[in-house]
C-alpha cells in the first residue's frame, strides 16, 4: 500500500526519532536549530505539542532550500 501525501499534509517527526530518518543535523545541531529558531529562520519548521516538540519534514526542508537562496523542488 503507498500513502501519498498531500501538499497541506506532512510527516512530524519527534525530535529524538529525527535521526532514524535523517543523517542531518546531528541531536546537538537540531536542540541549537529549535533553541534558535526565532532568530535563524526555522520557527516554522517546528511544532511544539505541550513540552514535545515535532519537527515538519517539509517545512524544514523548505527552511533549508530557503537558507541556500533557492526554493524548494
Amino acid at each position: 500500500m503507498t500513502t501519498t501525501l498531500s501538499p497541506t499534509h506532512t510527516r512530524l517527526i519527534p525530535v529524538p526519532r529525527w535521526n532514524d530518518h535523517h543523517a542531518w543535523p546531528p541531536p546537538g545541531g537540531m536542540r541549537h536549530l529549535i533553541f534558535y529558531a526565532a532568530t535563524n529562520g526555522f520557527e516554522r519548521a517546528f511544532v511544539r505539542v505541550g513540552r514535545r516538540v515535532l519537527v515538519d519534514e517539509a517545512a524544514f526542508f523548505d527552511c533549508v532550500a530557503a537558507m541556500n537562496g533557492r526554493q524548494a523542488a
